[in-house]
């Protein structure tokens, strides 16, 4: 999970402030000496995070914490600020041109997964409606062609390639524009090539395309786990291209996330898109504030409602509500949640976007939603009878053993399932708690009850 650590960390920092009922400076210096630190432990450029703690002080100084009713959510409010500016403040949207086609130039090193952010590129743009196409720029790397082409048929967006020895880049880019008219194309994602280490080459390759095409948005493609390499390989990009934007990938599997904190501090250049998986539709458009406040556990409404949107069933979740004020959840009821809530994806990134759940999530890290587990859920639920699923507390050892055998499961299988389905039935009292509660302010979500 991206930026787990530093989450931890900064935890541990305002927990030490909590802890007393009145703060005097050297509390808030002592708070302040473990933020820098979880930053630079986090990978962060060691001269952001020096000017990022200075910038807290001052603002602490000046916002008088010292004298404040609730001087430890002054200094938190202070922090997710200053986070949210060292991220760029707001969202960098995508320019699209006013007169079609828009042109995209996607460019980076070697690996860091130019080609599959291409495909999820296309895909994020239909959704708004666009009628995207790919160009395999890229004449050099072995099956790197072919390898869009495979993207393309993936998500149904056509690839302009030329296969024949010695196609150069540029007449490439230069006739993908000119067939997108015929093809009713309103925007070309060119997908140019890499190299291990940046070199004059290819370099000079870029800045022919660029010239060639005059993209209106030149995006840099950038491993995440590379850390600091991240935001050298930005910055030189940057000084000689002009980089419009940035998109992260791997941030999912990153648990530092110094480069996101640095990149734009570093080099002026804005966080544009983070590639969060290895499908397809596993490209999310970068809100500085609404990271800011993942990394500080203060949740993420804005992103979890846009999430529920559309892959809840509104009735059924009515339904659902009114079983869970009265008691009433079932395991078939667990099993209709878990197939909805899975369409929002793992469910640890979902606890992820609500207040004050990292614990919470952490307990429920053995919950796997893949369809594969869901499946295994489905067996042994219906392997149940009606007076079952209506009541697990009458499921003895002979009723358990039954269930297993019909299901084609193990004892054990069915006790872990118990387990989950108790954990969840807790979660969801405590979430409706929350949001009764003076410390809530939850919105009333779907799956939530």
């Amino acid at each position: 999970m991206a930026f787990e650590s530093l989450t931890d960390k900064l935890q541990e920092a305002f927990k030490s402030l909590k802890s007393k009922g009145k703060i005097s400076e050297d509390d808030v210096n002592r708070a302040l000496r473990q933020v820098r630190t979880a930053l630079l432990e986090a990978d962060v450029n060691f001269k952001v995070a020096k000017d990022f703690i200075a910038r807290i002080k001052e603002k602490a100084l000046g916002e008088e914490v010292f004298g404040s009713l609730n001087p430890v959510q002054t200094v938190v409010k202070i922090v997710n600020d200053e986070l949210t500016e060292l991220l760029g403040g707001t969202q960098s949207r995508i320019m699209i041109a006013s007169k079609p086609p828009t042109i995209i130039m996607l460019v980076g090193l070697q690996g860091a997964g130019k080609t599959t952010t291409a495909g999820k590129l296309a895909v994020y743009l239909r959704k708004q409606g666009k009628h995207p196409m790919l160009v395999a720029a890229d004449v050099y790397r072995p099956a790197a062609i072919k390898q869009l082409q495979v993207v393309g048929a993936q998500i149904d967006v056509p690839v302009f390639a030329k296969e024949e020895a010695g196609a150069n880049p540029v007449d490439i880019a230069k006739e993908a524009i000119e067939a997108s008219t015929h093809m009713l194309k309103d925007v070309v994602i060119i997908d140019t090539a890499g190299r291990l280490a940046i070199d004059e080459e290819l370099m000079n390759e870029l800045v022919n395309i660029k010239g060639a095409v005059h993209p209106h948005e030149i995006l840099l493609v950038v491993d995440s786990m590379i850390g600091q390499d991240a935001v050298t390989t930005a910055e030189t990009f940057n000084e000689k291209l002009g980089l419009d934007g940035v998109i992260l990938t791997k941030l999912d599997g990153d648990a530092r996330g110094g480069a996101a904190l640095s990149i734009k501090a570093v080099t002026g250049t804005p966080i544009k898109f983070t590639g969060t998986s290895e499908k397809m539709d596993g490209l999310e458009v970068f809100y500085p504030d609404r990271m800011a406040s993942r990394i500080l556990d203060l949740g993420d409404f804005k992103s979890l409602l846009e999430s529920v949107q559309g892959a809840i069933d509104e009735e059924e979740a009515k339904e659902m509500a009114k079983k869970m004020a009265k008691n009433n959840f079932t395991l078939d009821d667990f099993l209709s949640q878990m197939q909805q809530v899975r369409k929002l994806g793992p469910l640890q990134n979902i606890l992820g976007l609500l207040p004050g759940m990292g614990k919470i999530k952490d307990q429920l890290k053995d919950i796997d939603m893949d369809s594969k587990e869901i499946r295994r859920i489905e067996a042994i639920i219906k392997s149940m009878t009606k007076a079952e699923r209506t009541n697990p507390n009458i499921l003895n050892g002979s009723r358990r053993k039954r269930i297993a055998e019909g299901s084609g499961m193990r004892v054990q299988d069915v006790n872990r399932l118990l387990k989950q389905f108790e954990e969840a039935r807790k979660m969801m009292k405590k979430m409706q708690s929350m949001r009764k509660g003076k410390r809530g302010m939850l919105p009333k979500l779907p799956f939530m009850g």
